[in-house]
C-alpha cells in the first residue's frame, strides 16, 4: 500500500500528459540477500487504445525483447516463470490502474540485474518498454567513507542499508567505536525515487594513531537471523609525526658508517638527507639509509634527515664525529731577533678530540700544556738564552705530529769574567772572552804604548778563536819591560770586543798565575821524590853488581847535585805546564798554556784552541853535576860517565 500511496501524485501527472507508450521505473535499486525489493512500476499507453480483454503484464529479466528468450519473472496470464523466480514474485500493482509494482522476496545475489516491463493489451497492442530497474543485491551495508581521511579534522562515515521490503525494517548499529576520541552517532531515511534508504552517521575527529583501525557498520533485521557487517580500515592521512634517526656517533677517520632514518607518516613521505644545505640522498619510502664509505674528517658535522608527504614537513638532526690523530702543526717560520724583542709563537693544528700542545725548547719544556687546536708561546723580552729550536707537539689518544724552527737572537758583545792578564814566567799573557751575536770582534789596545793588536807579529802572539756565539782571544806580552815594585811586568791592556750592536772596553785585570806557582812547587816535590827513587834503584844495582864482581859494595855520593827537568815535548825540549778550563754556555774552553824556557820559545795554544790533545808524559832525563863515585868504584865509560838516563813510558 505505501507503494501505491507514494504513485498517486506521479499517476495524476501522467494521466494529464500525452498519452504514449512509456514506463517509469527506478533506475537503481539495493536490497539485501535474503530479504525482498519492492520494484514500483507505472506505465502508459496511447489513449486511442481500448483493452477489450483486460491489460496482462510481463517482467522480464536481463533482456527486454522476447525474442531473445530472457528469463520471464513474473507473467499474469501464466505462473510459468524462470526457475530461478519460482515463488519468489508478486505482482503488487494493478495494471488496469497502470500500476506495474512488482516484489521480488528471498533474493540472492543472482537476482541483481536489469528488469524491463512488457505490457499486453490485446491483439497488436504488445509493448516492452526500453527504460528498465537495476536491482543491487548487496551481501553488506554501504559505509560512504570520504576520499581523504586528514588527522585533526573532522570525519563524518555514513552507513546506508536499503529499506525497500515492507515486511522487513532494518536497524543499523556501529562497531569498534570504544577508541574514537568523543563519538557522536545521528540516523536518517531518505526516499527518493520510490525507493527508501536507511543511514547512520558517525562523526569524530580522528588522530594519526586511529591509521589502520578497523570500524564497522552491522546491519540485522528485528525478529529474523539476518545480520549484515561491513568493515573498513581507516585511512588517516596525516603529517610525519616522527623522524628517527642514528643517535649521535663517533667513527675513525677511513672507516665506513650508515646513517638511517626512518619516518612515520600517511602516506610515506619524500625522505631527504641533507649535509648543510646539500641534499645527498633522497626517496619516497617510510625509511631511507645513507652509506658513508672511507670518511675524512670532511665528512664530519651535522646531518638532518627531512621527511615531507605534502601534509607536513618535520626533521631531526644528528652529528657525526670523524676521530683523527693530530695533523702537522703550523708554526712560525724560522727567524732572527734582536735582545729584548717580544714574540708570539704560534702553533695550529687539527684533530679529533683536540690535541694537547705541548711547546718544547731544545728538548726541554717550556711554556703551558693547551688542550685545543691552537696554541701561543708569549716570549717577553728575549733574551740570548731564548736561541735555539722550537718545537710543538700535538698529541691525542690516536697519534701525535710536531714541527719545529729556530729562533736565533743578535744581541751585543758581552764580556765574560774569564777575561784577564795573568803573570807567567816569560811576562803577562791576557786572554779576552766575549759572547754575543753576531760573534764579536776582539782586539787589545796597550794603552801605553798606544798599539792596537788584533793580529800576530815579531813582538806580540795574537790569537783569535769563535766558537758559535763565543769569541776568545789571547795575546802574550814578551818584551821584559819595566818592573814594578813587586817584581812583575808593567801592564795596561785593554780589551776591545765589537759586533753590529755594540762596542765595549775594558782594562783587564792583572793577576799571579796560581796554578804556575802550584805546578812548580809539585814539580818540585815530584823532582825530589823521583831523586830519591833514582838514587836507590842505583844502591840497589851497585849491590848486585858488587856480589857478581865479588868486590865490597861502594856507595855512591853525591856532592851538590842539581836537579834539572824539563818540559816534555816530543822533541823532548819543552814541558807544559799549565791548563786553563773555561766554561761557558754548557762548552768547555781548554787550552794549555805553554811558557819556554829559552828566550826564543814560542807561545803555541793548544787544546780545543790548536786541535790538540793534552799530552801524556813520555820522557824525564836527569842531569847530577859533579857526581864523585867513592874510592875503589869503577868507572862508567871512557868519559868516567856523569849522568844516567831513566825512561818511563
Amino acid at each position: 500500500m505505501w507503494c501505491l500511496e507514494l504513485l498517486l501524485p506521479l499517476l495524476l501527472i501522467i494521466h494529464n500528459a500525452d498519452s504514449q507508450w512509456n514506463v517509469w521505473v527506478p533506475r537503481d535499486i539495493t536490497a539485501m540477500t535474503n530479504s525482498c525489493v519492492v520494484i514500483p512500476c507505472t506505465f502508459m499507453y496511447p489513449s486511442s487504445i481500448r483493452p477489450y480483454r483486460g491489460i496482462h503484464g510481463i517482467w522480464y529479466y536481463g533482456q527486454p525483447y522476447p525474442q531473445l528468450f530472457p528469463p520471464v519473472v513474473f507473467k499474469t496470464r501464466t505462473e510459468v516463470v524462470h526457475e530461478s523466480y519460482k515463488g519468489r514474485t508478486k505482482l503488487l500493482g494493478d495494471l488496469n490502474q497502470r500500476n506495474c509494482t512488482l516484489l521480488i522476496g528471498n533474493i540472492g545475489a543472482e537476482h541483481s540485474g536489469r528488469y524491463y516491463f512488457r505490457a499486453d493489451l490485446g491483439g497488436a497492442n504488445i509493448y516492452t518498454y526500453p527504460d528498465f530497474a537495476e536491482l543491487k543485491v548487496l551481501d553488506q551495508p554501504s559505509i560512504d567513507v570520504p576520499e581523504e581521511i586528514v588527522s585533526d579534522e573532522n570525519l563524518e562515515l555514513t552507513c546506508y542499508v536499503p529499506d525497500n521490503c515492507p515486511d522487513m525494517t532494518p536497524e543499523i548499529q556501529w562497531m569498534y567505536t570504544d577508541y574514537l576520541p568523543d563519538p557522536e552517532f545521528s540516523s536518517d531515511y531518505v526516499e527518493e525515487g520510490n525507493t527508501a534508504v536507511m543511514s547512520s552517521t558517525l562523526a569524530f575527529v580522528p588522530r594519526p594513531m586511529h591509521n589502520g583501525q578497523l570500524l564497522g557498520c552491522r546491519v540485522y533485521y528485528p525478529n529474523t537471523t539476518l545480520v549484515y557487517e561491513r568493515l573498513i580500515s581507516l585511512d588517516i592521512k596525516y603529517a610525519p609525526r616522527s623522524v628517527w634517526v642514528n643517535v649521535s656517533s663517533e667513527v675513525m677517520e677511513g672507516s665506513s658508517v650508515t646513517l638511517h632514518c626512518e619516518v612515520d607518516s600517511n602516506p610515506p613521505p619524500r625522505i631527504s638527507w641533507m649535509f648543510g644545505e646539500q641534499e645527498l640522498l633522497w626517496d619516497t619510502a617510510s625509511n631511507v639509509s645513507l652509506f658513508l664509505d672511507d670518511v675524512t674528517p670532511q665528512n664530519e658535522g651535522i646531518y638532518t634527515c627531512v621527511g615531507d608527504n605534502g601534509f607536513g614537513a618535520m626533521n631531526t638532526s644528528m652529528y657525526l664525529s670523524v676521530r683523527y690523530p693530530p695533523r702537522e702543526p703550523v708554526v712560525n717560520e724560522s727567524m732572527t731577533v734582536l735582545e729584548g724583542s717580544s714574540l708570539a709563537l704560534h702553533c695550529s693544528t687539527q684533530g679529533n678530540p683536540a690535541p694537547t700542545l705541548t711547546w718544547l725548547k731544545d728538548g726541554e719544556l717550556v711554556g703551558t700544556i693547551t688542550a685545543d687546536e691552537l696554541s701561543v708561546l708569549e716570549v717577553i723580552e728575549v733574551t740570548p738564552q731564548g736561541d735555539g729550536q722550537y718545537r710543538c707537539l700535538a698529541e691525542n689518544e690516536h697519534g701525535r705530529a710536531s714541527s719545529s724552527f729556530n729562533i736565533t737572537v743578535e744581541y751585543a758583545p758581552v764580556l765574560l769574567e774569564e777575561s784577564k792578564c795573568t803573570v807567567v814566567r816569560e811576562g803577562v799573557q791576557c786572554v779576552c772572552m766575549a759572547t754575543g751575536n753576531p760573534e764579536p770582534i776582539i782586539e787589545f789596545y796597550l794603552a801605553d804604548l798606544n798599539i792596537t793588536i788584533n793580529e800576530t807579529d815579531n813582538r806580540y802572539n795574537f790569537y783569535m778563536h769563535t766558537d758559535g756565539h763565543m769569541s776568545t782571544g789571547m795575546i802574550k806580552l814578551r818584551e821584559k819591560g819595566e818592573r814594578v815594585n813587586n817584581g812583575g811586568p808593567a801592564v795596561n791592556v785593554h780589551c776591545s770586543i765589537s759586533n753590529v750592536y755594540g762596542r765595549q772596553s775594558v782594562l783587564l785585570e792583572l793577576q799571579q798565575e796560581k796554578k804556575y806557582m802550584m805546578a812548580v812547587i809539585v814539580g818540585t816535590i815530584g823532582g825530589v821524590a823521583v831523586i830519591a827513587f833514582i838514587i836507590a834503584a842505583v844502591r840497589y844495582v851497585g849491590q848486585n853488581n858488587k856480589k857478581e864482581n865479588g868486590n865490597p859494595r861502594q856507595d855512591v855520593v853525591l856532592e851538590n847535585p842539581a836537579l834539572f827537568y824539563s818540559a816534555v815535548k816530543k822533541d823532548k825540549q819543552n814541558l807544559r805546564k799549565k791548563v786553563l778550563k773555561t766554561e761557558l754556555l754548557g762548552s768547555k774552553f781548554n787550552s794549555i798554556l805553554e811558557e819556554t824556557t829559552g828566550e826564543d820559545g814560542d807561545f803555541q795554544p793548544v787544546g780545543p784552541m790548536a786541535g790538540l790533545e793534552r799530552q801524556e808524559l813520555n820522557y824525564a832525563s836527569l842531569e847530577f853535576i859533579g857526581v864523585r863515585p867513592r874510592e875503589g868504584a869503577p868507572g862508567r865509560g871512557d868519559d868516567g860517565g856523569n849522568y844516567m838516563e831513566i825512561k818511563a813510558k
